[in-house]
């Protein structure tokens, strides 16, 4: 019995364009939405589908034709805390001790640490069976759940890439997770 389950990053944003920390309540561009409605159906045979809580996530899903995904609060972005909203250049000295090590909060928001043991959690509560999931979520969480299944350290967690409407294939089976695929564009 198999579980495939595919993470779906949010469609682009304002913030992402613009370098700057995401709000909860930045809602995907219209060019963003428009990509994902001109996809919409191609995730396949999904018989369930969730999402993270914030606004983007919820339109992304739409825009795919998901809209009977569930908001799952262990799909949430990374919490930046006092930062949200602000230009990366304006998190100040905080920010580089932020980036260099997980287990850090400069802003008072969620340490990578925390995420990472969230993700981790969210996945292995995951059963087994002959199912296929779709969820619709952060490029921070999917980093957090590549980096779980590959058992890699928390330290690569800014080594990798999720760029927005990109998805990642996982699968699970006699108790393993497998990475099938990740980057992909819809």
């Amino acid at each position: 019995m198999t579980l495939r389950l595919l993470l779906i990053c949010h469609a682009p944003t304002e913030a992402t364009r613009r370098a700057r920390f995401a709000d909860p309540g930045d809602l995907p561009e219209p060019s963003g939405l428009a990509a994902a409605q001109a996809v919409r159906g191609t995730p396949g045979r999904i018989t369930r589908a969730v999402r993270g809580p914030e606004a983007r996530c919820r339109a992304t899903a739409e825009a795919l034709g998901l809209d009977a995904a569930v908001p799952d609060d262990a799909l949430a972005d990374l919490d930046v805390g006092a930062w949200r909203g602000l230009p990366m250049d304006a998190a100040g000295p905080g920010l580089a001790a932020w980036l260099a090590d997980p287990a850090a909060a400069p802003h008072g928001g969620e340490p990578v640490a925390a995420l990472l043991e969230r993700v981790a959690s969210w996945l292995e509560a995951r059963p087994e069976g002959p199912e296929r999931v779709a969820a619709v979520t952060h490029p921070a969480v999917v980093r957090a759940a590549v980096l779980h299944v590959l058992g890699a350290p928390a330290r690569a967690f800014w080594r990798l890439d999720a760029a927005p409407l990109s998805q990642t294939r996982l699968s699970r089976s006699g108790g393993r997770w497998r990475l099938r695929e990740t980057g992909h564009a819809l």
